[in-house]
């Protein structure tokens, strides 16, 4: 007999943020995505996380759009943008009243609290190896909000506010296709994540969780650099009363020269005007999938028809890197 689990169907999505064009990074993460999930005969959303609308620019949301289609990586359903969708992230948001706060603090206020109290606001986070809780002081991760504002409801008398979101204080562990067995507590590695800005913009890991569930996605295989937001991100499911993603997989992360992820912040370069068959093949051999000599000449469609029933994981399982790239 099968179960309910059993029954759902298989989804994936790419979804990247239009701050810029395309680079080899974000496109080796959509390479990935498209053929794992097609391997697994599911569909594959596209979804424009452009949220931030102090950056996203509509003339990239279209590039990417452009390139994705040359490429052959042809999305399942109409593309979603999260900026079409502010009135339903509002609305969770009054669902989660309960759990959020009105927050005012200045950055002038939070470096002077934060000269004085140090030791308290670094993030704490989960050693694998280990199995041990430590304090860290990774640059890539945020501090700990340390809850000044937490008697502030938000309503009326706390207008212009960020409004933030508290997170359990609770270690659990989630399994990940590539990185093995991850334990968090996202109150000790994110703390009272900012949901909504005074500027009305919703905050990312808020709206990606939300659209996951509410697009029934299924698989999320995307970059490593987003991993320490998973488990805020399953918590926040949750409390939305929303499907979480059954499988995860974080890929390794491609590097400019100086050693840092490759990202448009990094000025990576954009892949216009590359060939398509070479750049499938590039990401292909960085993800560590074979691909024959005679598949060098080939079309797109038939590299990926190529790369989708022969797409493997293994090669990839405890990896943090897929090289340096020579874009940039």
């Amino acid at each position: 007999m099968l179960t309910v689990a059993q029954h759902r169907p298989i989804i994936g999505r790419f979804s990247p943020s239009p701050t810029g064009h395309l680079h080899l990074g974000s496109l080796t993460t959509a390479v990935a995505s498209f053929c794992h999930i097609k391997s697994l005969g599911g569909q594959w959303l596209l979804r424009m996380e452009d949220v931030d609308f102090e950056r996203c620019k509509a003339q990239y949301s279209t590039s990417i759009l452009q390139d994705l289609d040359n490429l052959g990586l042809h999305w399942d359903g109409e593309v979603v943008y999260q900026s079409d969708r502010q009135h339903i992230y509002d609305e969770f948001i009054d669902m989660l009243k309960p759990l959020t706060y009105a927050c005012q603090c200045s950055r002038k206020q939070l470096q002077a609290y934060l000269q004085t109290h140090n030791n308290t606001t670094k993030p704490i986070t989960f050693n694998h190896a280990s199995k041990e809780l430590s304090q860290t002081q990774d640059l890539n991760q945020p501090l700990i909000y340390p809850r000044l504002c937490l008697h502030h409801s938000y309503d009326a008398a706390h207008p212009n506010s960020k409004i933030r979101l508290c997170l359990p204080d609770t270690l659990s562990a989630f399994y990940d296709g590539i990185q093995g067995v991850i334990w968090d507590n996202p109150a000790r590695s994110l703390g009272d994540v900012v949901i909504k800005r005074q500027n009305g913009m919703i905050n990312y890991i808020f709206a990606c969780a939300i659209d996951d569930g509410l697009q029934n996605i299924s698989h999320i295989m995307r970059g490593l650099d987003i991993l320490p937001m998973t488990a805020g991100q399953l918590t926040i499911n949750k409390a939305c009363q929303l499907p979480h993603a059954d499988h995860h997989y974080h890929l390794p992360l491609l590097h400019n020269k100086d050693g840092q992820k490759l990202s448009k912040q990094n000025l990576a370069k954009p892949i216009k005007d590359e060939q398509p068959t070479a750049l499938l093949i590039d990401a292909l051999r960085r993800l560590k999938q074979p691909i024959p000599k005679d598949m060098m000449d080939g079309k797109t469609d038939e590299i990926l028809a190529f790369a989708i029933k022969h797409w493997n994981n293994q090669p990839l399982i405890q990896q943090s890197s897929l090289g340096i790239s020579d874009d940039n």
